[in-house]
């Protein structure tokens, strides 16, 4: 039996490469998957003999090869491509395996397997023979190599997600370096094994024992400095094994340092020397025979504490009899130097790993590496959200201010009235053509009931809900009066579902005010829209005339004619800016559409090393220069809000002065006024119709979300209900038994019929399937599965916006979004939103 020990294989189970990396690449791009088809193959192929778990010589070279091949898939794939892959922890291969979507954590088991395998192979060599020793050693200096290349290159690159507690712990850094530092230990160890056969010098061998100790040492330390959660993957007789070795090689040490001094005539030290040797010995024995280590061990351990015994006996009584030296004390005694003969391997091909496949066929090889697409990907986001947020958000803002700053100020309208004393302007005259076109307000009326009948669905849908619970908690009620059950009531146990009830009911109270908010808004409205649809004679007549013939001639008269061509000035140079702003989107709009970075990337990225990891950091420097050449947009549009400005500024002193100039003329303002009334009629329009298509909105994604607690509150009242069933269908069972006059307790796993459903391990909406939800009649579709695992997001209620009076499936917005009436959004945590939890089944508990 060896005396050292072995590093077991870490079990992994087959996996279909081939489905996960065509669906990949079917997804993702890159190609036409059955062009990679031998690729697949040879992967799949490769897996087989490189992941371990054969003891052989040749699958050396096997793991190799299949490791320098998930290197260069690396770096063609993301290590996360829906494959499943599972290693057993070490030490444990009948334990549940874990699995992680992630080929980093291949690599990793690969590497550790491989560090096994040259453990075993050291483990299985003929010591008793100085070509066995070399192998043994050169194998334990490998595996510590592959152990040290694991823990610096491989584990750093696995990522967990934050709430991930099911890792891998033998796959951590402390983990790895403790087993380095064994297997350096045990390659020392045979090196001390060569020493003595070749008959060194014993002081020579008392170093190398002295450095077989300390390595054994260090090996200890890092174990008894791990986590628990790392310590307790060893097995029991590991850390004693250790221990029991560092000490025994220590009296090893001693003991060889003590022949040395005789040969020196150093009698008193030479018993010094023993002393501490046999007080090593006895250390290594205490914890050899404590630890139930390894028979050979524990052999070995007492051979040397006999002799180092003897050898003591021997030396004091010679020196009591003959050479009466002083024997010095042990903490006088000067230290062992350590010759260190071994170190960490590296197999060549691990750390190049072309050299081993030179100009073979690599997989993946003609596949553009994610790292590369990647760049091109975040090169794309970054140009469209500068084109979004930089030009066109910044271009819509200008517009919106400019024109809120004219609406203020009732231009061009008081402009029109005075330059058309009598007639309509072109402009209101085509506002008014839309809103007739429209029949606006037919289309309002429409639409304000679209929202009640809506609104009125929904709280349809609510009620049913507590329909459900009311039903379930009468049910409840009338199976009390006839046994008694040992579960929660139903006031109890549906809290959270009442709980979640209320704030559905409150977000159906505020959305009835904003509704009515919106109602008294066309109310007061209602009078001034209707006149837009008149026909053009009738809005004109509608309108007082004016003349200014008459006060031209006067001082006043003339002033405010001045005023007036400098505001048309003003309002026609803002119009002629709001044209080259128009212009500046275009060509950035136009610019976007030819730009394509991908020849340069992939340029870049052929110069880099055959199998070097490319990453999206790399292109960093030219991604910001291709994105360079967007900046003199930003600048431009910088000069064009300055400007802006400065012509609203203008337009503002000068509209002041106008208003000055002609505040006596009571039949030009009467005439303003009429005209500011109908235009600012039209923008009420358009702003109760966006209210009202809103509103739409808003009711039909909340009617998604009303529709799943419906479901959710028929799942649980129906898993309650056969909680009853199955009691009493226990009870008809023992009624016929011995001892049936107790009532068998309700925690007892219930025996359900096997056509009905037997959801009844979670009582949570994600755990129960029971089919689609409901859908009202006016609504077209329903939620989405994903929505229908309790993941609705609706739409946000931004101030209602326009759709038709159908239920459509949600898009994203965002969360933090405010209507105009300031009703928060669907999403917004202003309702206190969470995930629906039913209350837990009841504990099971044993029948006495």
């Amino acid at each position: 039996m060896s005396n050292l020990l072995t590093l077991p294989f870490k079990k992994t189970y087959p996996v279909n490469v081939k489905e996960a990396a065509r669906n990949y690449i079917y997804l993702h791009g890159g190609g036409h998957p059955d062009e990679f088809k031998d690729d697949m193959n040879l992967w799949q192929n490769l897996r087989k003999d490189g992941v371990g778990g054969v003891v052989h010589v040749d699958r050396i070279d096997a793991s190799l090869l299949y490791h320098a091949q998930l290197v260069s898939i690396l770096t063609k794939l993301p290590a996360d491509i829906g494959l499943d892959i599972a290693y057993a922890p070490v030490f444990q291969e009948d334990s549940v395996p874990i699995t992680m979507r992630s080929l980093v954590f291949e690599r990793c088991g690969v590497l550790f397997n491989l560090a096994s395998l040259y453990s075993q192979l050291a483990a299985s060599e003929d010591r008793s023979t100085m070509d066995g020793i070399r192998r043994a050693t050169a194998n334990y200096q490998h595996a510590a190599g592959v152990l040290s290349f694991l823990k610096t290159t491989a584990i750093p690159k696995m990522v967990y997600p934050p709430d991930e507690e099911d890792v891998p712990r033998d796959l951590s850094e402390t983990f790895a370096t403790s087993l380095e530092l064994l297997m350096l230990a045990q390659a020392q160890e045979c090196s001390w094994q060569m020493a003595k056969l070749n008959q060194y010098k014993n002081v020579l061998i008392a170093k190398v024992a002295a450095r077989v100790a300390s390595l054994y040492q260090a090996a200890s330390q890092a174990i008894r400095g791990a986590s628990p959660s790392i310590k307790d993957i060893f097995p029991s007789d590991w850390l004693p094994h250790i221990e029991a070795k560092s000490h025994h090689f220590s009296a090893v040490s001693h003991y060889r340092k003590s022949i040395d001094e005789i040969e020196t005539s150093r009698y008193g030290i030479e018993i010094a020397r023993l002393q501490e040797a046999q007080a090593e010995a006895k250390k290594a024995y205490d914890i050899a025979r404590r630890g139930r280590i390894k028979p050979s061990v524990l052999q070995d351990i007492q051979s040397l504490l006999e002799t180092v015994q003897k050898s003591l006996s021997r030396a004091e009584r010679d020196n009591d009899l003959i050479y009466h030296h002083d024997v010095p004390a042990a903490s006088s005694l000067i230290g062992i130097a350590q010759t260190n003969l071994v170190s960490s391997t590296v197999p060549s091909a691990l750390s190049d790993p072309t050299s081993l496949i030179g100009n073979g066929r690599l997989i993946f090889g003609e596949l553009v590496g994610w790292g590369t697409k990647e760049a091109i990907n975040i090169y794309n986001d970054r140009r469209q959200n500068f084109l979004k947020e930089k030009i066109l958000d910044a271009s819509a803002e200008l517009q919106h201010t400019a024109d809120e700053a004219l609406r203020i100020l009732h231009l061009p309208s008081a402009l029109e009235a005075l330059e058309r004393p009598v007639g309509l302007p072109p402009s209101l005259l085509r506002k008014a053509e839309e809103v007739r076109l429209e029949d606006g307000p037919t289309k309002i009326e429409v639409s304000i009931e679209d929202v009640q009948r809506l609104s009125q669905q929904d709280q349809a849908i609510l009620d049913e809900a507590m329909d459900v619970l009311d039903n379930e908690a009468s049910e409840d009620e009338a199976a009390r009066k006839v046994n008694s059950l040992d579960r929660l009531p139903s006031h109890e146990a549906n809290v959270e579902l009442i709980t979640k009830e209320k704030r559905y009911r409150t977000i159906l109270t505020q959305a009835a005010a904003s509704d009515e908010t919106v109602r008294q808004k066309w109310d007061e409205w209602e009078q001034s829209i209707i006149e837009l649809t008149w026909s053009e004679e009738d809005l004109e007549a509608s309108i007082p005339s004016s003349t200014i013939s008459s006060s031209a001639t006067t001082a006043q008269g003339r002033e405010t004619q001045n005023h007036s061509r400098a505001l048309r000035v003003q309002i026609e140079a803002l119009d002629d800016l709001h044209r080259t702003r128009e212009q500046l989107v275009r060509r950035a709009q136009t610019l976007v559409a030819a730009d394509d970075i991908r020849e340069r990337v992939m340029r870049l990225a052929a110069g880099y090393a055959r199998l070097a990891e490319v990453t999206p950091a790399m292109f960093e420097d030219v991604l910001d220069g291709e994105l360079a050449k967007y900046d003199k947009f930003f600048v431009e549009m910088g000069e064009i809000w300055q400007r802006q400005r400065a012509i609203i500024a203008e337009i503002q002193r000068l509209n002041e002065l106008f208003l000055r100039s002609r505040k006596d003329d009571p039949v030009i303002k009467e005439r303003e006024h009429a005209l500011q009334n109908l235009e600012l009629a039209y923008h009420k329009y358009r702003e109760i119709m966006e209210n009202l298509d809103e509103g739409i909105k808003f009711y039909n994604d909340l009617a998604t979300i009303l529709l799943q607690f419906k479901e959710t509150c028929k799942n649980w009242s129906r898993s309650r209900n056969q909680q009853i069933h199955s009691l009493t269908r226990s009870l008809q069972k023992l009624s016929v038994e011995p001892r049936s006059d107790t009532l068998p307790s309700t925690h007892t796993a219930p025996q359900v019929d096997e056509t009905e459903p037997t959801n009844l391990v979670s009582h949570s909406p994600s755990s129960v399937d029971t089919g689609p939800p409901e859908t009202s009649k006016i609504l077209p579709n329903t939620s989405s599965g994903a929505e229908a695992r309790g993941s609705i997001k609706p739409q946000p209620r931004t101030g209602l916006h326009t759709s038709t009076p159908t239920l459509s499936t949600p898009g994203k917005k965002s969360a933090s979004s405010k209507s105009a009436l300031g009703l928060p959004a669907l999403t917004s945590t202003e309702w206190d939103f969470e995930d629906i939890k039913l209350p837990p089944p009841p504990t099971p508990k044993r029948r006495p």
